[in-house]
Order: structure tokens, then sequence, then C-alpha cells
């Protein structure tokens, strides 16, 4: 398995890994449209360059680390194209959308970069998310960016494991959330 830059042949693939790192996607087409509006269109879309994904040996993507440089930049964008695309009546997820953005909002100074990472499970605890993370930070600390964050979910202790090894620091920990970032 090798680690490359993203392409626009991997758009497909990257949104099958978003809606399938847990398992088999088992949502409904308004789950779907929320996954990838809130965590995957974007950056493949807008900031393709901030993007990586690992590739099985038939160069299909099996995993990616998609990421935005600048809050600031992505904000007004989300909220305009991506935020929009989940129905008014979809109340709810209106609302998760926009705390999904909260913590990155307040530590924007720090960390200007986020990031979402996701591996399909057969291919999980193999060292991709090591290695595509460390592609990503190599490739935004030659941008002069000066650190990246995270969100995870509060449970999610495979996830939150991975960050502390890999020496990203605790942020908070909200009400569903764990917030991390990294220096570069």
């Amino acid at each position: 398995m090798t680690i490359r830059p993203y392409k626009e042949k991997d758009k497909e693939n990257v949104r099958f890994v978003c809606l399938n790192s847990e398992g088999p996607c088992k949502s409904s087409k308004r789950g779907i449209n929320f996954a990838l509006a809130v965590y995957c269109d974007y950056y493949i879309e807008n900031e393709p360059e901030n993007c990586f994904v690992a590739v099985d040996e038939k160069d299909k993507a099996i995993g990616y680390i998609i990421s935005t440089q600048d809050f600031d930049k992505f904000y007004p964008v989300f909220l305009d194209k991506y935020y929009m695309r989940i129905k008014k009546w979809e109340f709810k997820r209106r609302k998760s959308a926009l705390r999904s953005v909260i913590p990155h909002e307040k530590y924007k100074e720090e960390y200007p970069a986020h990031l979402h990472i996701d591996v399909l499970p057969e291919y999980q605890r193999m060292g991709l998310g090591h290695k595509m993370t460390d592609a990503l930070l190599s490739h935004l600390k030659a941008k002069g960016i000066k650190g990246i964050m995270l969100t995870t979910w509060i449970k999610n202790e495979k996830g939150r494991g991975f960050y502390d090894k890999y020496g990203f620091t605790l942020l908070a920990e909200m009400k569903n959330c764990a917030v991390y970032g990294i220096k570069l």
C-alpha cells in the first residue's frame, strides 16, 4: 500500500471510505448526504492539494486524510455550499453540522488547519494512519501552517489512542467530542 496525493479519480472511492470506515454503510440517503457534506466533500472539492490517500496495489483509495489549511477560508464556503445540502427541515442534522465546526473556530488562531482521516476496516491497524498523517503534516509544515486540529467522538477509543500516540495534544473534551491539536 502506498500513500500519495489525492487525485480527482479518487473522489468516489474517498466518498466510499467516508461512509464505510466503521463497517458497511447503513445510513439513509439523508444520513449519507449529511456525512459527505460535513466530513468529506468540501475538502476534496475545494482543497484537493491538502488531501492524501492510501491506495492498494490497484491504485484504489482505501483510506484518506483530508484537510483545510485555513478555517477562515473553509467556513464561509462550508456554510454557503455544504451546510445548505442539509435540508432545512432536517433541524437536528443542521444543528449537528454547525456544532461540528465550533471547536475549529475556537482554536483557529493556534490551529488554523483541521483534518479528517478514515481507513476502511480491513486496512486499519496497518500503519496507514500514521503514514498519511506524516504526509499531511509534512505538506502543511512546508506551507508554513503553524498547527492542525481535529475532533473525534469522545468514545472513539482506537482513534483517541492513535492521536495520543502520534503526539497530538488533547485540547478539550466537549459534550460528545474530544478536540486534539498538534503544532507544526
